[in-house]
């Protein structure tokens, strides 16, 4: 199925909406944001926020509604927001733990990638504990350009000490998905019902979920004939 390509050296994964459902506890916290405002949320604000660093999403949803508010107040809304879902809504997404394992089997390298900041990284990944799974973090404060700049992929790969074509990514947004395109790696796409609308194209390989079995196919290439993907 994957004859041709690059080993699969080292394997990274973005954290909101591939690892965890926080995209849907931000969609319920950015509802209640916009309705204390006498505004609703629309596709077009969710898709423009979807992937970016914080900063970014909230100069996009002001630039999109109208919404007068300082960025730093609306994050600070949000956060309040968000823990108070988090506690009855937030889980782990299917297929995550078995794939873990799976790469660890193999002794890969593992990184997360996020746009978030590195607080809210740490506190996630501590509390279903997994930070002590990855070799590598990188959060928004770690990089100067954010995605769908390649910076975030490039330094994660460096830092693993493998070259981007033997770096296998994983990411549920269109935004991040072209990150990881431009850097090199190949690149599952791994859309959610908040990103499944965007443009995937740029994608090595499109799946629904963290479980598919074609993920573990591309940690097992050999990597040495050359043919199409199947």
């Amino acid at each position: 199925m994957f004859t041709g390509f690059p080993p699969i050296e080292a394997v990274v994964f973005d954290l909101d909406g591939l690892m965890l459902n926080t995209e849907d506890v931000f969609d319920l916290a950015g509802n209640e944001l916009m309705s204390r405002r006498g505004l609703q949320m629309t596709d077009v604000i969710r898709h423009r926020m979807l992937g970016r660093r914080p900063d970014e999403a909230f100069q996009a949803l002001k630039d999109l509604s109208g919404i007068t508010d300082e960025i730093e107040d609306l994050k600070q809304e949000t956060r309040q927001l968000f823990a108070a879902i988090a506690e009855d809504h937030l889980k782990v997404l299917p297929g995550l733990l078995s794939l873990l394992a799976e790469i660890e089997q193999r002794n890969l390298p593992k990184a997360v990638a996020t746009s978030s900041p590195r607080e809210y990284m740490t506190y996630l990944l501590k509390k279903f504990q997994l930070l002590h799974r990855f070799d590598v973090t990188l959060a928004a404060e770690d990089v100067t350009e954010g995605k769908p700049h390649p910076e975030i992929y490039l330094t994660a790969a460096g830092l693993l000490d493998v070259a981007p074509e033997n770096t296998l990514v994983l990411e549920d947004s269109e935004t991040g998905m072209c990150a990881a395109a431009a850097a090199g790696t190949f690149v599952f796409a791994v859309p959610n019902r908040h990103t499944r609308h965007g443009d995937f194209s740029r994608a090595s390989r499109v799946v629904s979920s963290l479980a598919d079995e074609s993920i573990i196919a591309r940690l097992d290439a050999p990597g040495e004939s050359s043919s199409d993907v199947a």
